[in-house]
């Protein structure tokens, strides 16, 4: 017989005034970001999806680095009903993006850990995150891209997209870091500019990123509920 796993553990004394109800955390966790954060510059369809990444760093001035395409919400929701499935590059992005909030049950892809990834980024002199993005192109059209690890995966992207790749639905382009990081969210930024190619997208300007901002990112597009 096994043993009921509440007689094994017990809770220590709680010494500290903390509070420790889990729903009324949640609420109280998006009530102070909209308290403090000045939301007034985002796009009426896009304060939930600011109110998610803001939670996702615990920086509310995280806004005023925000650039959200003015389709971003509408595109990114209308491809994630269709059942569009979501291109991470890295792990740490898809296990963050919570599967209850998908709306139709979309495949979250994260080629990082493919046989085929070592050696196209030897062939290739670049990281294993960039070489990994290459293998998306059999179902990136119409995709929702997230990157929030690797500025060298979003450069790679928007690579094979000058190059004629299928073109994805929308992009959150959130990498974090010292190299590159700035420099590859600017390339976004500019890349209708540059290139006549328009897809939706949201970033943040300078160094911030990661992937719990991305994945935050996800779960306000894929469901209106905070």
């Amino acid at each position: 017989m096994t043993s009921s796993p509440t007689r094994e553990v017990s809770r220590p004394t709680k010494r500290y005034e903390y509070v420790d109800d889990g729903p009324a955390i949640y609420l109280d966790s998006f009530a102070t970001i909209r308290r403090e954060a000045d939301l007034s510059a985002v796009p009426p369809d896009a304060e939930k999806l600011a109110v998610r990444m803001i939670h996702g760093t615990g920086q509310p001035d995280l806004v005023s680095d925000l650039v959200i395409h003015p389709e971003m919400v509408r595109a990114s929701q209308a491809a994630l009903r269709r059942g569009a499935p979501i291109l991470c590059d890295a792990r740490m992005v898809a296990t963050g993006i919570t599967a209850s909030r998908l709306p139709a049950d979309n495949d979250v892809h994260c080629f990082l850990h493919d046989a085929r990834v070592p050696a196209l980024a030897r062939e290739w002199s670049t990281t294993r995150t960039a070489a990994a993005v290459s293998l998306w192109a059999p179902v990136l059209d119409g995709a929702v891209v997230a990157i929030g690890n690797a500025p060298t995966a979003l450069f790679h992207l928007l690579e094979m997209l000058i190059e004629g790749a299928p073109r994805p639905a929308a992009i959150v382009g959130c990498p974090v870091g010292f190299i590159g990081a700035r420099e590859s969210k600017e390339a976004l930024v500019n890349f209708s500019r540059d290139h006549g190619i328009d897809i939706p997208y949201v970033t943040i300007r300078g160094r911030r990123g990661g992937s719990a901002i991305t994945s935050s990112a996800l779960n306000a597009l894929a469901s209106e509920a905070e």
